[in-house]
């Protein structure tokens, strides 16, 4: 039996995406991000909003890189959702993070989270129904502890999901079953 609860603004779990991009005078800012998905296999679509300093440095600067959070990086993570770097200028520096400017696209890639998806921007989307940022992915690269036989293992990157309800973090893992193959036991 089903029982009716208060909606929320999102569909549990939420990816926790950490969108890296360069101010205007070229220092890093980092927002939390968990209204994100893909479009295609190349496209990115984040569901941020116009004022956001994240969004007015991908616009100016074209590019941006969006990052799977992880379970070991939790603290600073939530860091990034907390605080705006319209406010605090000193909010990536306080992270204790590093990062290098990608080759490809004007925007950082955080050396300390293990998965990057550099992306140019292509167009913002507003409105009521607008998605809002779309992206172009030039490259997706992800540090080798967390890869086997040339696929991303879901088990070592302890990626983390945002729980809406209870503002909670939790870590993705422990696979239950094989896509496109399970299901051929209904037939």
């Amino acid at each position: 039996m089903k029982q009716t609860i208060k909606t929320t603004e999102a569909i549990f779990p939420m990816p926790v995406l950490l969108i890296s991009t360069f101010n205007e005078d070229g220092t890093v800012d980092v927002m939390n991000a968990a209204w994100g998905t893909m479009l295609s296999r190349d496209m990115v679509a984040l569901n941020l909003s116009e004022p956001h300093k994240t969004v007015q440095n991908i616009k100016a600067r074209k590019g941006f890189v969006v990052h799977i959070a992880d379970a070991k990086h939790v603290v600073e993570a939530d860091w990034f959702g907390m605080v705006s770097g319209g406010k605090d200028p000193e909010k990536f520096k306080k992270s204790g993070m590093t990062y290098e400017k990608s080759a490809l696209t004007d925007a950082p890639i955080i050396n300390e989270l293990p998965v990057a998806l550099e992306c140019a921007f292509v167009e913002y989307q507003g409105g009521e129904t607008g998605i809002g940022v779309i992206g172009k992915v030039l490259r997706t690269s992800v540090e080798t502890a967390c890869l086997k036989d040339g696929a991303v293992d879901v088990d070592a990157l302890e990626a983390i999901a945002f729980d809406p309800y209870t503002h909670g973090y939790y870590k993705v893992g422990g696979r239950v079953g094989d896509a496109f193959k399970d299901g051929l036991q209904l037939q």
